[in-house]
């Protein structure tokens, strides 16, 4: 169980023991994670591979939502790195222990990116630089969610550029990128609470957002159905709205030169770290 807090995640496995888990809760082993700072994600991938044999399943869920821009330590946006540069060496580190999975009889190896549909909103988007990883979009309308966006097209992009690679190789592993739906989480009430007319946004959504417990049905199908592995041509490297429906993404998306862009900058962001 990967969380930034052991006690946290202390409290979360003795919830699922007393949820009906019981002595099986023994077995699960906390993961020391942070993904404000890619070098700990790496380490926390690293801890993965000395400890496991195989990896099936791969879901990069967790992200910061809509919240100002900050910088992290290293000097990099504190978004940038939490939604999509620890996932991607976390995912990239993890890789030869899921390549050598799917060479095991019977195995069905994926990875699932979970986006959003305001992937769409952002507007001319650039990751061809260290300077575009690091844009506040001081100058945009609304700076908070164009920075969101702009992560969440890279989550997309990502994917398609990871499932490109692996089937250059013949590397039968499945990756996708997911929208989960509107979910009433915490995280979306607190959003919803800064924004004009907070009651009356609270007042209406709830009621076209399911709750928490449904928030993962698409991530589980892109994860877990045979659907998919019946049909990996028209599955991989897709985008899958609510639940596992397939949708076509806009042109930016679908850029692959936008695709590549976000590949080696990332390395190059990940290098200027470790020098």
């Amino acid at each position: 169980m990967g969380t930034r807090s052991e006690e946290k995640a202390k409290a979360a496995i003795e919830q699922l023991r007393a949820s009906g888990l019981g002595d099986k809760a023994d077995n699960i082993v906390w993961l020391d994670i942070d993904l404000t700072y890619p070098r700990k994600a790496k380490e926390a991938a690293e801890f993965i591979l000395a400890h496991e044999q195989r990896l099936d399943i791969l879901i990069n869920n967790a992200g910061k939502q809509v919240t100002p821009w900050s910088r992290t330590s290293d000097g990099i946006s504190d978004s940038m790195a939490i939604n999509h540069l620890s996932p991607f060496v976390f995912t990239n580190t993890l890789l030869p222990l899921m390549k050598m999975t799917a060479q095991l009889p019977s195995s069905d190896v994926r990875i699932v990116n979970v986006s959003s549909m305001v992937y769409s909103w952002i507007d001319k988007p650039k990751y061809d630089s260290l300077e575009a990883f690091n844009s506040d979009f001081n100058s945009a309308f609304n700076p908070r969610m164009d920075l969101y966006c702009y992560t969440k097209l890279a989550n997309i992009l990502h994917a398609k550029e990871l499932q490109k690679r692996l089937d250059v190789d013949n590397v039968p592993i499945i990756v996708t990128s997911i929208h989960p739906g509107g979910v009433w989480t915490d995280g979306a009430q607190a959003y919803l609470k800064t924004l004009p007319f907070r009651r009356l946004w609270l007042g209406i959504l709830w009621i076209f957002l399911v709750p928490p417990e449904r928030g993962a049905d698409t991530s589980v199908f892109a994860a877990v159905s045979p659907v998919i592995r019946a049909n990996p041509g028209k599955y991989k490297g897709e985008y899958l709205v609510p639940v596992g429906k397939l949708k076509t993404l806009n042109a930016h998306a679908r850029n692959p030169q936008l695709a590549k862009d976000l590949w080696e900058t990332s390395e190059k962001q990940l290098a200027s770290l470790q020098s």
